[in-house]
């Protein structure tokens, strides 16, 4: 689950690549799963997750960074300027 952090709201992810279309599959084991269209080269579904992300939590992408996980499916991401309650939409 996320927690509060000093510089925001660190969320646990596990990112499902090759997706048809971008969704939110919900919160297992902890992780809050997501499926993404892009694919897993480049940093390509790194982007697309945290414009994805913005778009759900409708914030700049610039209020995202991605912490850990940058070529693993399992990541962690830290949010700023948004109040936990926001992250309700992320429930599925």
């Amino acid at each position: 689950m996320w927690k509060v952090v000093s510089d925001g709201i660190m969320i646990p992810l596990k990112v499902i690549p090759k997706a048809h279309r971008n969704s939110v599959e919900g919160w297992k084991n902890g992780e809050l799963h997501v499926r993404l269209a892009a694919q897993p080269e480049k940093g390509e579904a790194n982007a697309a997750l945290i414009a994805f992300l913005a778009k759900e939590l409708q914030i700049s992408k610039q209020q995202i960074k991605l912490i850990s996980g940058a070529t693993s499916r399992h990541k962690r991401v830290c949010i700023s300027g948004i109040a936990p309650h926001s992250l309700n939409i992320l429930e599925s």
